[in-house]
């Protein structure tokens, strides 16, 4: 039964999935380094690492959702310095499939069970425990994880293997920067020829083309709000990782690439700290 879980990531998405945590019965403790992020879980009454490997030690689960696993899972005080044979360790960020291969060969030296599950949605879906769980690896070992993950995410999918859920997880990436790019382009169209963007989109969710993403990020457009809930440069840095796959693959995605462009450009102007709807700006100069 699980009892104790240790976090290592409190980033825009993981600091709610974590305060979702503290509601539970677990014991929970965190680490990150961005203190401020650390002090708002203490204000819950959850415990503070001192660094990922003591976050580790002593645990029934450990979830690590970071942009880059290296330093904090392999490195010096990492996670696998500190994680106890026989503990299930989660890794819940999105990376390329030679990291999650040698995250699943570590574990499996130290005798830790791994499994691979990306989160896919925003800070909001974060926040109200609307998360997808994408997940690879045994699932026997998913369905132990099931009760725990299930106060941050609403649908949890097992799709087969380790690496299986970080390919599952480029599909996703492809399709949700190619969409937001579609509907920017909707939007300032539209504008160009005299509609209001509300207008716009009460259209759009009438007929086929209607979509979650058009709703609530087309609303969020029309509102002028881009404060972050999916930052830009990650969605650029993961359609990087899409044309680098299809590359691989001898696949060509003529469309990924001038999307890609498009936030490439974005980043370069600055805005990659902002919501990656921001791609509207680009095409309203």
């Amino acid at each position: 039964m699980l009892k104790k879980i240790g976090f290592v990531g409190l980033g825009t998405v993981g600091v709610h999935m974590a305060a979702n945590l503290a509601k539970s019965d677990y014991q929970l403790t965190v680490f990150d380094e961005d203190a401020q992020a650390v002090a708002e879980l203490a204000k819950l009454g959850v415990k503070v690492g001192t660094t990922p490997a003591a976050t580790a030690k002593g645990q029934d689960m450990v979830i690590v959702i970071v942009p880059e696993s290296q330093v904090l899972v392999f490195g010096e005080n990492g996670v696998l310095e500190g994680i106890d044979p026989g503990t299930i360790l989660v890794d819940m960020g999105t990376h390329c499939i030679e990291t999650i291969e040698r995250m699943s060969q570590e574990a499996v030296k130290r005798r830790v069970m791994f499994l691979e599950a990306p989160v896919w949605g925003t800070k909001e879906h974060a926040s109200n425990g609307l998360l997808t769980i994408i997940a690879g690896g045994d699932e026997s070992l998913l369905g132990r994880c099931r009760e725990p993950f299930s106060y941050f995410g609403l649908n949890i999918i097992h799709v087969g293997k380790i690496g299986s859920a970080t390919r599952m997880k480029l599909i996703v990436n492809l399709l949700q920067g190619e969409m937001m790019q579609s509907l920017s382009e909707g939007l300032v169209l539209g504008e160009k020829m005299g509609f209001k963007a509300d207008k716009i989109l009460e259209v759009l969710d009438s007929g086929g083309v209607a979509s979650p993403l058009f709703h609530s990020k087309g609303r969020s457009i029309a509102r002028g709000d881009f404060s972050r809930n999916l930052a830009l440069k990650y969605v650029h840095s993961q359609m990087i990782r899409v044309l680098e796959t299809a590359e691989s693959l001898g696949l060509e995605l003529p469309a990924a690439k001038t999307v890609c462009a498009v936030y490439a450009q974005a980043v370069e102007d600055g805005r990659g700290e902002e919501d990656f709807s921001a791609i509207v700006k680009l095409l309203r100069k």
